[in-house]
């Protein structure tokens, strides 16, 4: 396929990957990335977000003829490594994705195709699996008040299928069609070039998590869409990276939700989510502690001292980019 839109020397396609210490996932990635991408243009770009095991990510990116290499010296973020490789890129479309996303058939055709069918911006995200092709959640609601309490009270783990109580309810039904939602999960995060970069691309005060629910908000308020399309699949593994680092997990869901709360509400609301999210991290101490002491699980117990670390993380923001 050959997008007919395009302008001299452009491609269909601008795949980007960022990494770090991850060679094997990449690997594994641009191997069935070459394997079942096929039908339309692209380039593949993979950026080394400050690794420490050498060259294996450039090792891995030599075993490929044409996959454009960057690295940075040190971890930027995820944000700021994707908005880097996203000016540099020649597609028309983008597709950020995980290191440890697996292809396993080819959707990005469908996604394509879809994407030039629409008279609008939009961010398309796939049907995301895991190893054992279980549905992973990737998709939900923007945060509300309501919302924000369900999830610090564990009302969403109770009914998770209920409009009510979960911001993810949309995860346990069965689409059969490529249905508007309000976010999609960032390790299949497909968009039109020029409209992420009008948007300022990612808000680089994200570091990690949160900056694809943040762009997927701005390109709604710009009048933009954002779809999920079921008919296309991807694997995620998810968690390979970050699990080796709990703390550093921890600490950036805590600051990345604190830096969306004070993006979507006004200060009061603010103020109130901020509590309820306080109450939430010390309501799971002894929960975790005392789960851990029953199981005689460290690791349980582990995580209810890092929900208290959580108490003190508090984001330093410098601007807001494209609000």
């Amino acid at each position: 396929m050959t997008v007919s839109s395009l302008t001299d020397n452009q491609i269909d396609v601008s795949f980007i990957v960022i990494t770090y210490n991850g060679a094997h996932l990449v690997d594994d990635c641009l191997r069935t990335l070459k394997q079942f991408c096929s039908g339309f243009s692209y380039e593949t770009i993979v950026i080394d977000n400050g690794s420490f095991d050498g060259k294996s990510i450039e090792n891995v990116c030599n075993k490929y003829d044409d996959i454009i290499y960057m690295r940075n010296d040190i971890g930027v973020g995820f944000s700021t490594a994707n908005n880097r490789c996203a000016k540099a890129a020649k597609g028309k479309y983008v597709c950020l994705l995980n290191d440890d996303v697996l292809f396993i058939e080819n959707n990005v055709k469908k996604i394509v195709e879809f994407a030039e069918s629409l008279n609008e911006n939009a961010i398309i995200g796939c049907k995301v699996l895991n190893l054992d092709k279980s549905l992973q959640i990737s998709i939900g609601k923007f945060d509300s008040l309501w919302y924000i309490f369900t999830v610090n009270t564990f009302l969403y783990k109770l009914f998770p299928k209920s409009v009510f109580f979960n911001k993810y309810y949309l995860n346990y039904k069965q689409f059969t069609e490529t249905t508007e939602v309000d976010f999609v999960k960032g390790c299949f995060f497909f968009v039109k070039r020029r409209a992420f970069l009008d948007l300022g691309g990612f808000d680089e005060n994200f570091r990690f998590y949160g900056e694809e629910t943040d762009v997927c908000y701005r390109m709604k308020k710009s009048g933009g869409k954002v779809y999920y399309n079921p008919s296309s699949s991807i694997i995620h593994i998810g968690g390979v990276t970050s699990n080796k680092m709990p703390w550093f997990k921890y600490k950036h869901q805590t600051r990345s939700k604190l830096i969306i709360y004070r993006k979507m509400f006004s200060l009061p609301g603010f103020l109130l989510a901020l509590v309820m999210h306080w109450f939430g991290l010390l309501l799971r101490v002894p929960v975790y502690f005392l789960g851990g002491v029953i199981k005689f699980d460290k690791s349980l117990m582990i995580k209810a001292y890092f929900y208290i670390k959580q108490l003190f993380v508090f984001p330093v923001i410098k601007s807001f980019p494209g609000k």
